[in-house]
């Protein structure tokens, strides 16, 4: 009689009866089976070692080179950047990650060229460094290009993996679909070139989208303006990108109102004089203004629910206060001050630039230095 087949503690008879402990079958497993990945921050292992390859090799990292990654994860990246550049910088977000990379180099030379800071790399002062390598969690990625293009000492090359759709903002030109703040920023401080695309099943777990991989290198010499003021107009262009430049700037009083606020900054810095007088006995409201062929109720809830055209972005500062205010509550008397804020601004559009009644979809950079310039010899700024 034959002898029955032994069952193993922790082991698999078959079919459906694995035990809920039991070990991966590959004697290779990695930190993916050990806990699970962590989505919501983005967590999407690389896990096919010819694409980590090639995207290390596109960096053309030399032996000096001084490399930040962003969410290294367990390392797959890590390591082939420290076989060709001098240290790594690597911030991470998950004290689980870090702990798993921490060991992957413990006890090897790699150790000591290897440092993790723990934290999110929006908020954490990062030390020099030459070249970014990242696959991006994606949640960060505005974030993290806006933050690596204002750097006063940019990187010398990006190389950064992001979901595909926001990858071709970085590309889109004036008239496309996706053309953006995102667009104009990118494209005025780097050169940007497509590297590779980087299917779901490369992951794991696999995302839901497909990726592309895209390397940024910043222009030398830098462009002479302020990226604080540059940003700051872009900001109030692309809140509707599908609105005239005149709406954008006169029809909604709060970006008046940060605009004469910043104008009387400028004038006591520099001396200027102004009249603090009233206008007239005429009232405006503090929190919303008609809009010249648009209506004003539907443009505000439109903002107010986060409706607006910036890339996953935050609407800007100076609308977060309006917000949170009633609409047609409070009325104060229009002072000289704005009037002629507004009076700058109609000029700016109207007679220099020629520019009131484009929209910022279809304007070009050409157009938005244009606008920065002559706001800025008017003394308006926008930081």
């Amino acid at each position: 009689m034959p002898k029955a087949k032994r069952r193993h503690h922790g082991g698999s008879s078959g079919g459906h009866d694995s035990a809920p402990y039991a070990k991966p079958a590959a004697k290779s497993a990695t930190a993916n089976s050990i806990f699970k990945m962590n989505t919501d921050l983005g967590q999407h292992i690389l896990k096919n070692p010819g694409v980590a390859t090639a995207i290390v090799q596109k960096a053309n990292l030399k032996q000096s080179d001084h490399v930040l990654e962003v969410g290294p994860g367990t390392g797959n990246l890590t390591v082939l950047i420290l076989r060709a550049a001098k240290s790594v910088t690597a911030v991470e977000m998950d004290p689980r990650m870090a702990a798993e990379l921490t060991k992957r180099v413990q006890g090897t030379p790699d150790a000591s060229r290897l440092k993790i800071l723990l934290g999110d790399v929006i908020k954490t002062e990062l030390p020099a460094f030459d070249v970014c390598i990242s696959n991006t969690p994606y949640q960060i990625s505005s974030p993290l290009v806006f933050k690596l293009l204002s750097l006063p000492r940019p990187p010398r090359v990006c190389i950064l993996m992001f979901q595909q759709e926001f990858a071709m903002r970085l590309f889109a030109r004036p008239g496309e679909k996706l053309y953006s703040r995102l667009s104009v920023n990118a494209q005025m401080w780097a050169k940007i070139s497509h590297v590779m695309k980087v299917g779901r099943n490369n992951f794991n777990p696999p995302p839901a989208v497909e990726s592309n991989v895209v390397r940024i290198e910043p222009k030398v010499p830098r462009p002479q303006i302020s990226y604080e003021e540059w940003d700051g107009l872009l900001r109030i262009c692309f809140v509707r990108k599908n609105r005239t430049l005149r709406s954008s700037f006169l029809g909604t009083t709060a970006v008046v109102d940060m605009l004469v606020k910043n104008y009387r900054l400028w004038c006591a810095q520099n001396d200027v004089p102004i009249d603090e007088g009233e206008a007239g006995t005429e009232s405006m409201e503090v929190d919303s203004m008609p809009l010249q062929g648009e209506d004003e109720d539907e443009e505000w809830n439109g903002i107010a629910s986060m409706d607006v055209d910036s890339d996953g972005d935050e609407v800007p500062d100076f609308f977060k206060e309006v917000l949170t205010k009633k609409k047609n509550t409070t009325k104060k008397s229009r002072g000289k001050v704005t009037d002629m804020v507004k009076e700058k601004i109609r000029k700016v559009l109207e007679d220099v630039t020629k520019l009131s009644e484009k929209r910022a979809r279809l304007c070009d950079e050409g157009d938005f230095l244009k606008l920065l310039y002559a706001f800025n010899q008017e003394g308006i700024h926008f930081s």
